[in-house]
């Protein structure tokens, strides 16, 4: 099972994240890998989570590689950082997709650091 199935399956299994208790809204990643595009589909009711995998309509569409998915999956990739250098292009609301750097791990380097962000 690929890394990233795995981190959206476990974000339906949590079910509920407090850092989003403030969030509503609908969030479609498009994964593309080669010629396969894999979907999944996150709904944030303040912060309750409910997690698909496919399409549909959503409030944010985040459009990435699987390379980069994995990486951030990792902690090995700042979402932000990806944004700002158009590794992931985002349609819709773009502040609701920067509010979902807070499912991701932060990246090791910031880890390792010691820096104050590690835990989000």
């Amino acid at each position: 099972m690929p890394v990233t199935d795995a981190f959206f399956q476990q974000l339906a299994e949590m079910g509920h994240d407090p850092r989003l208790c403030k969030v509503r809204g609908s969030i479609r990643f498009d994964i593309r890998e080669g010629d396969r595009l894999r979907q999944w589909l996150l709904m944030i009711d303040h912060g309750q989570l409910r997690v698909s995998p496919g399409g549909g309509p959503a409030q944010a569409v985040l459009k990435l590689s699987s390379e980069v998915a994995e990486a951030m999956v990792r902690g090995e990739l700042n979402g932000l950082s990806a944004m700002l250098r158009g590794e992931i292009l985002v349609d819709g609301d773009l502040a609701l997709a920067l509010r979902l750097g807070r499912l991701f791990p932060a990246p090791a380097v910031a880890r390792e650091a010691g820096h104050p962000w590690p835990r989000r």
